[in-house]
Protein backbone atom coordinates (compact mmCIF):
# COMPACT_ATOMS: atom_id res chain seq x y z
CA UNK A 1 0.00 0.00 0.00
CA UNK A 2 1.34 3.61 -0.68
CA UNK A 3 2.02 5.37 2.53
CA UNK A 4 -0.24 7.99 3.82
CA UNK A 5 0.01 11.07 1.84
CA UNK A 6 1.05 14.61 2.40
CA UNK A 7 -2.20 16.97 1.95
CA UNK A 8 -1.76 20.20 0.76
CA UNK A 9 -5.16 21.78 1.26
CA UNK A 10 -4.63 21.86 4.94
CA UNK A 11 -8.15 23.10 5.77
CA UNK A 12 -10.13 21.45 3.14
CA UNK A 13 -12.64 18.72 4.29
CA UNK A 14 -10.21 15.86 3.15
CA UNK A 15 -7.26 16.86 5.43
CA UNK A 16 -9.98 16.78 8.20
CA UNK A 17 -11.72 13.53 7.80
CA UNK A 18 -8.99 11.39 5.73
CA UNK A 19 -7.14 10.23 9.06
CA UNK A 20 -3.79 7.85 8.33
CA UNK A 21 -5.97 5.05 10.48
CA UNK A 22 -8.43 5.35 7.60
CA UNK A 23 -5.87 5.55 5.36
CA UNK A 24 -4.40 2.47 6.25
CA UNK A 25 -7.94 0.96 5.96
CA UNK A 26 -8.50 1.75 3.12
CA UNK A 27 -5.65 2.48 0.86
CA UNK A 28 -5.14 -0.73 -0.66
CA UNK A 29 -9.09 -1.31 -1.96
CA UNK A 30 -10.39 -0.90 -5.61
CA UNK A 31 -13.71 -0.14 -6.80
CA UNK A 32 -15.56 -3.06 -8.73
CA UNK A 33 -17.10 -1.08 -11.39
CA UNK A 34 -13.87 1.41 -12.35
CA UNK A 35 -11.08 0.01 -10.12
CA UNK A 36 -11.02 3.39 -8.02
CA UNK A 37 -8.78 3.66 -5.16
CA UNK A 38 -9.02 6.35 -1.70
CA UNK A 39 -5.90 7.70 -3.41
CA UNK A 40 -7.55 9.00 -6.96
CA UNK A 41 -10.36 10.31 -4.84
CA UNK A 42 -8.37 12.61 -2.75
CA UNK A 43 -5.75 13.96 -5.39
CA UNK A 44 -6.62 17.32 -5.92
CA UNK A 45 -6.41 18.08 -2.06
CA UNK A 46 -3.12 16.43 -1.87
CA UNK A 47 -2.10 17.75 -5.08
CA UNK A 48 -3.53 21.08 -4.25
CA UNK A 49 -3.80 23.96 -1.32
CA UNK A 50 -6.76 25.39 -2.49
CA UNK A 51 -9.00 22.81 -2.19
CA UNK A 52 -12.38 23.72 0.12
CA UNK A 53 -13.41 19.73 -0.43
CA UNK A 54 -11.00 17.89 -2.29
CA UNK A 55 -12.96 14.96 -2.82
CA UNK A 56 -14.19 12.76 -6.05
CA UNK A 57 -16.20 9.83 -6.44
CA UNK A 58 -14.99 7.59 -9.45
CA UNK A 59 -17.98 5.58 -9.54
CA UNK A 60 -21.78 4.52 -7.63
CA UNK A 61 -19.60 2.33 -5.72
CA UNK A 62 -16.85 4.72 -4.11
CA UNK A 63 -19.64 6.15 -2.17
CA UNK A 64 -20.20 2.98 -0.74
CA UNK A 65 -17.07 1.51 0.03
CA UNK A 66 -15.71 4.59 1.17
CA UNK A 67 -18.56 5.69 3.07
CA UNK A 68 -16.47 6.20 6.46
CA UNK A 69 -14.95 9.22 4.45
CA UNK A 70 -17.30 10.52 2.33
CA UNK A 71 -20.37 10.30 5.09
CA UNK A 72 -18.85 12.67 7.17
CA UNK A 73 -17.46 15.13 4.22
CA UNK A 74 -20.77 15.07 2.56
CA UNK A 75 -22.67 15.69 6.19
CA UNK A 76 -20.69 18.53 6.82
CA UNK A 77 -20.80 20.17 3.26
CA UNK A 78 -24.03 20.46 2.41
CA UNK A 79 -25.18 20.72 6.67
CA UNK A 80 -27.10 17.33 6.78
CA UNK A 81 -27.29 14.44 9.43
CA UNK A 82 -26.39 10.73 8.91
CA UNK A 83 -29.92 10.11 8.83
CA UNK A 84 -31.00 12.28 6.39
CA UNK A 85 -33.13 11.23 2.77
CA UNK A 86 -33.14 12.97 -0.03
CA UNK A 87 -36.46 13.67 -2.27
CA UNK A 88 -36.40 14.68 -6.07
CA UNK A 89 -39.31 16.84 -7.12
CA UNK A 90 -38.98 17.99 -11.00
CA UNK A 91 -42.93 19.39 -10.84
CA UNK A 92 -42.82 22.48 -12.50
CA UNK A 93 -46.67 23.28 -11.65
CA UNK A 94 -45.47 23.73 -8.05
CA UNK A 95 -43.44 26.37 -8.76
CA UNK A 96 -45.50 29.73 -7.22
CA UNK A 97 -45.25 32.89 -9.57
CA UNK A 98 -42.18 34.14 -11.96
CA UNK A 99 -39.74 36.40 -11.64
CA UNK A 100 -41.47 40.06 -11.77
CA UNK A 101 -41.62 42.01 -14.87
CA UNK A 102 -39.91 44.75 -14.30
CA UNK A 103 -36.31 42.78 -12.95
CA UNK A 104 -33.83 43.44 -15.46
CA UNK A 105 -33.07 39.79 -16.09
CA UNK A 106 -30.93 38.89 -19.32
CA UNK A 107 -31.08 35.37 -18.93
CA UNK A 108 -32.12 32.01 -17.16
CA UNK A 109 -29.85 28.78 -17.46
CA UNK A 110 -30.95 25.61 -14.89
CA UNK A 111 -28.74 22.87 -15.26
CA UNK A 112 -28.31 19.32 -13.66
CA UNK A 113 -26.05 16.54 -13.63
CA UNK A 114 -27.02 13.04 -13.97
CA UNK A 115 -24.86 9.57 -14.31
CA UNK A 116 -25.89 5.82 -15.75
CA UNK A 117 -25.92 3.22 -13.72
CA UNK A 118 -23.73 0.78 -14.90
CA UNK A 119 -20.21 3.23 -15.66
CA UNK A 120 -17.65 4.97 -13.48
CA UNK A 121 -18.44 8.47 -12.87
CA UNK A 122 -16.06 10.96 -14.89
CA UNK A 123 -12.55 10.68 -12.58
CA UNK A 124 -13.01 7.14 -12.65
CA UNK A 125 -14.95 5.83 -15.88
CA UNK A 126 -12.76 3.56 -18.06
CA UNK A 127 -12.19 3.86 -22.01
CA UNK A 128 -14.87 1.30 -22.76
CA UNK A 129 -16.88 2.88 -20.79
CA UNK A 130 -16.98 6.44 -21.58
CA UNK A 131 -17.26 5.44 -25.10
CA UNK A 132 -20.20 3.08 -24.27
CA UNK A 133 -21.67 6.22 -22.89
CA UNK A 134 -21.20 8.59 -25.38
CA UNK A 135 -22.67 5.18 -28.35
CA UNK A 136 -25.87 5.22 -25.80
CA UNK A 137 -26.41 8.82 -25.69
CA UNK A 138 -26.10 9.54 -29.48
CA UNK A 139 -28.94 6.91 -30.12
CA UNK A 140 -30.56 8.37 -27.19
CA UNK A 141 -30.20 12.03 -28.94
CA UNK A 142 -31.43 10.71 -31.85
CA UNK A 143 -35.03 9.61 -30.26
CA UNK A 144 -35.81 13.17 -29.24
CA UNK A 145 -38.48 15.15 -30.89
CA UNK A 146 -40.33 18.44 -31.06
CA UNK A 147 -38.29 21.11 -29.85
CA UNK A 148 -36.49 18.82 -28.23
CA UNK A 149 -34.83 17.48 -31.55
CA UNK A 150 -31.55 18.60 -32.33
CA UNK A 151 -27.86 17.57 -33.72
CA UNK A 152 -24.93 16.38 -30.93
CA UNK A 153 -21.58 17.16 -32.05
CA UNK A 154 -18.31 15.11 -30.88
CA UNK A 155 -15.17 16.70 -29.96
CA UNK A 156 -13.01 14.19 -31.63
CA UNK A 157 -12.72 15.38 -35.20
CA UNK A 158 -14.36 18.74 -34.44
CA UNK A 159 -14.13 21.23 -37.22
CA UNK A 160 -11.74 24.15 -35.30
CA UNK A 161 -15.10 26.64 -36.50
CA UNK A 162 -17.47 24.55 -35.12
CA UNK A 163 -15.27 24.14 -31.64
CA UNK A 164 -14.71 28.15 -31.74
CA UNK A 165 -18.54 28.74 -32.55
CA UNK A 166 -19.55 26.64 -29.49
CA UNK A 167 -17.07 27.84 -27.05
CA UNK A 168 -17.81 31.55 -27.64
CA UNK A 169 -21.60 30.83 -27.14
CA UNK A 170 -20.83 29.36 -23.88
CA UNK A 171 -22.33 26.25 -24.91
CA UNK A 172 -18.60 24.01 -24.74
CA UNK A 173 -16.95 23.06 -22.21
CA UNK A 174 -13.23 23.40 -22.51
CA UNK A 175 -10.12 21.10 -21.30
CA UNK A 176 -7.31 22.55 -18.85
CA UNK A 177 -8.77 23.07 -15.52
CA UNK A 178 -6.17 21.79 -13.14
CA UNK A 179 -8.67 19.99 -10.46
CA UNK A 180 -10.47 18.07 -13.40
CA UNK A 181 -6.96 16.72 -14.45
CA UNK A 182 -6.40 16.07 -11.13
CA UNK A 183 -8.90 14.03 -10.45
CA UNK A 184 -8.75 12.20 -13.74
CA UNK A 185 -11.37 13.28 -15.40
CA UNK A 186 -9.25 14.68 -18.70
CA UNK A 187 -7.33 11.05 -19.40
CA UNK A 188 -8.08 10.02 -23.25
CA UNK A 189 -9.18 13.73 -24.30
CA UNK A 190 -11.20 14.43 -26.12
CA UNK A 191 -12.34 10.99 -27.39
CA UNK A 192 -16.00 9.95 -25.84
CA UNK A 193 -17.24 13.33 -25.55
CA UNK A 194 -19.88 15.95 -26.81
CA UNK A 195 -22.30 18.38 -26.83
CA UNK A 196 -26.04 17.91 -27.73
CA UNK A 197 -27.91 20.63 -28.52
CA UNK A 198 -31.63 21.42 -30.17
CA UNK A 199 -32.07 23.38 -32.94
CA UNK A 200 -33.03 26.64 -31.08
CA UNK A 201 -30.14 26.15 -28.35
CA UNK A 202 -31.94 26.11 -25.70
CA UNK A 203 -31.97 22.85 -24.28
CA UNK A 204 -28.47 21.51 -24.28
CA UNK A 205 -26.81 18.14 -23.10
CA UNK A 206 -22.98 17.98 -22.37
CA UNK A 207 -21.73 14.52 -22.79
CA UNK A 208 -18.51 13.11 -20.34
CA UNK A 209 -17.61 16.56 -19.06
CA UNK A 210 -17.35 16.30 -15.36
CA UNK A 211 -20.58 14.27 -15.08
CA UNK A 212 -21.74 12.00 -17.37
CA UNK A 213 -24.19 14.08 -18.53
CA UNK A 214 -24.90 17.79 -18.05
CA UNK A 215 -28.51 18.25 -19.12
CA UNK A 216 -29.07 22.37 -19.29
CA UNK A 217 -31.83 24.26 -20.15
CA UNK A 218 -31.41 28.21 -21.07
CA UNK A 219 -32.91 31.24 -22.73
CA UNK A 220 -33.37 35.28 -23.10
CA UNK A 221 -35.25 37.11 -19.98
CA UNK A 222 -36.59 35.84 -16.91
CA UNK A 223 -39.00 32.86 -17.34
CA UNK A 224 -37.44 30.65 -15.49
CA UNK A 225 -40.18 28.58 -14.94
CA UNK A 226 -40.88 28.03 -18.55
CA UNK A 227 -36.84 27.19 -18.66
CA UNK A 228 -37.30 24.44 -15.56
CA UNK A 229 -40.65 22.89 -17.55
CA UNK A 230 -38.27 22.15 -20.54
CA UNK A 231 -35.65 21.27 -18.37
CA UNK A 232 -38.48 18.66 -17.00
CA UNK A 233 -39.32 17.34 -19.79
CA UNK A 234 -35.91 17.00 -21.55
CA UNK A 235 -34.89 15.15 -18.37
CA UNK A 236 -37.60 12.95 -18.74
CA UNK A 237 -36.66 12.29 -22.64
CA UNK A 238 -33.40 11.61 -22.54
CA UNK A 239 -34.24 9.24 -19.31
CA UNK A 240 -36.56 7.25 -21.18
CA UNK A 241 -34.65 7.01 -24.24
CA UNK A 242 -31.72 5.44 -22.12
CA UNK A 243 -33.45 2.61 -20.45
CA UNK A 244 -35.32 2.22 -23.80
CA UNK A 245 -31.99 1.44 -25.36
CA UNK A 246 -30.17 0.18 -22.38
CA UNK A 247 -32.21 -1.41 -19.63
CA UNK A 248 -30.38 1.53 -17.87
CA UNK A 249 -31.64 3.77 -15.37
CA UNK A 250 -30.67 7.24 -13.55
CA UNK A 251 -28.16 6.81 -10.33
CA UNK A 252 -30.26 7.76 -7.73
CA UNK A 253 -29.96 7.07 -4.10
CA UNK A 254 -32.24 7.20 -1.56
CA UNK A 255 -29.69 8.96 0.93
CA UNK A 256 -28.23 11.43 -1.87
CA UNK A 257 -30.07 11.72 -4.17
CA UNK A 258 -28.86 12.07 -7.68
CA UNK A 259 -24.97 10.82 -7.75
CA UNK A 260 -22.41 13.12 -9.03
CA UNK A 261 -18.79 12.33 -9.33
CA UNK A 262 -18.38 15.84 -6.66
CA UNK A 263 -19.69 15.17 -3.89
CA UNK A 264 -21.22 19.42 -3.26
CA UNK A 265 -23.65 18.50 -6.18
CA UNK A 266 -25.63 15.37 -4.84
CA UNK A 267 -28.95 15.88 -4.34
CA UNK A 268 -30.98 17.40 -7.19
CA UNK A 269 -27.12 18.00 -8.99
CA UNK A 270 -29.03 21.87 -9.81
CA UNK A 271 -28.35 24.64 -10.19
CA UNK A 272 -30.54 27.38 -10.99
CA UNK A 273 -29.15 30.57 -12.28
CA UNK A 274 -30.15 34.05 -14.05
CA UNK A 275 -28.18 36.81 -14.75
CA UNK A 276 -29.28 39.92 -13.57
CA UNK A 277 -28.44 43.78 -13.22
CA UNK A 278 -28.58 44.92 -9.76
CA UNK A 279 -26.87 48.39 -9.70
CA UNK A 280 -27.99 49.54 -6.11
CA UNK A 281 -26.44 46.34 -4.61
CA UNK A 282 -23.31 47.36 -6.08
CA UNK A 283 -23.13 50.32 -4.84
CA UNK A 284 -23.86 49.29 -1.61
CA UNK A 285 -20.97 46.39 -1.84
CA UNK A 286 -20.32 43.10 -2.08
CA UNK A 287 -20.19 41.74 1.14
CA UNK A 288 -23.47 43.18 2.25
CA UNK A 289 -24.84 41.57 -1.01
CA UNK A 290 -23.56 38.53 -0.41
CA UNK A 291 -24.78 38.59 3.19
CA UNK A 292 -28.22 39.47 2.49
CA UNK A 293 -27.82 36.60 -0.16
CA UNK A 294 -27.17 34.07 2.36
CA UNK A 295 -30.12 35.11 4.38
CA UNK A 296 -31.93 34.55 1.05
CA UNK A 297 -30.39 31.17 0.53
CA UNK A 298 -29.01 32.43 -2.80
CA UNK A 299 -25.37 32.58 -3.91
CA UNK A 300 -23.82 35.42 -5.94
CA UNK A 301 -21.08 34.89 -8.62
CA UNK A 302 -19.76 37.16 -11.56
CA UNK A 303 -20.86 36.29 -14.63
CA UNK A 304 -18.07 34.71 -15.67
CA UNK A 305 -18.75 31.86 -13.53
CA UNK A 306 -17.23 30.47 -10.23
CA UNK A 307 -13.86 31.14 -10.45
CA UNK A 308 -14.32 34.67 -13.34
CA UNK A 309 -14.82 38.20 -12.00
CA UNK A 310 -17.47 40.19 -11.70
CA UNK A 311 -18.76 42.68 -14.91
CA UNK A 312 -20.01 45.68 -14.08
CA UNK A 313 -23.58 45.55 -12.36
CA UNK A 314 -24.53 42.23 -14.08
CA UNK A 315 -24.61 39.06 -10.97
CA UNK A 316 -25.01 35.23 -11.73
CA UNK A 317 -27.40 34.55 -8.89
CA UNK A 318 -28.32 30.68 -7.77
CA UNK A 319 -30.03 28.51 -5.72
CA UNK A 320 -27.53 28.00 -2.58
CA UNK A 321 -28.15 24.22 -1.93
CA UNK A 322 -28.45 21.14 -3.64
CA UNK A 323 -29.14 18.38 -1.53
CA UNK A 324 -32.05 18.41 1.27
CA UNK A 325 -34.38 20.37 -0.66
CA UNK A 326 -36.14 19.41 -3.95
CA UNK A 327 -35.27 20.79 -7.12
CA UNK A 328 -39.21 22.83 -7.02
CA UNK A 329 -37.70 24.53 -3.41
CA UNK A 330 -34.87 25.75 -5.03
CA UNK A 331 -36.16 27.21 -8.31
CA UNK A 332 -38.87 29.03 -5.64
CA UNK A 333 -35.71 29.87 -3.69
CA UNK A 334 -33.92 31.62 -6.23
CA UNK A 335 -37.51 33.33 -8.19
CA UNK A 336 -38.05 34.58 -4.34
CA UNK A 337 -34.49 35.39 -3.95
CA UNK A 338 -34.38 37.75 -6.99
CA UNK A 339 -38.10 39.11 -7.14
CA UNK A 340 -36.75 40.18 -3.14
CA UNK A 341 -32.92 41.35 -4.34
CA UNK A 342 -35.08 43.90 -6.88
CA UNK A 343 -37.53 45.23 -5.17
CA UNK A 344 -34.26 45.83 -2.44
CA UNK A 345 -31.76 47.19 -5.27
CA UNK A 346 -34.47 50.05 -6.20
CA UNK A 347 -34.55 51.34 -2.59
CA UNK A 348 -30.83 51.35 -3.06
CA UNK A 349 -30.71 52.91 -6.21
CA UNK A 350 -32.69 55.83 -4.63
CA UNK A 351 -30.33 55.64 -1.36
CA UNK A 352 -27.40 56.05 -3.45
CA UNK A 353 -29.12 58.89 -5.87
CA UNK A 354 -28.13 56.59 -8.87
Amino acid sequence: MPGFPEIKSKHSLVAKHVTEELWNKLGDHKTATSGFTLGKAIACAVEFDDQHCGIYAGDADSYNDFAEVFDPIIQEYHGITADSTHTSDMDFTKIQGNIDDDVPVKSTRIRVGRSIEGFGLSPGITKEQRLEVENLMKNAFGKLEGDLAGDYFPLLGMEEDVRQKLVDDHFLFVSGDKNLIAAGMERDWPEGRGIFHNAEKTFLVWVNEEDQLRIISMQEGGDVKGVFERLARGINAVQDSVKGESGKDFLLSDKYGFLHSCPTNLGTGMRASVHVDLPGWTKEGLPALKARCEELQVQPRGTRGESGGQTGVTYDISNKHRLGYSEVELVQKMIDGVNTLWKEDKALQAKHGL
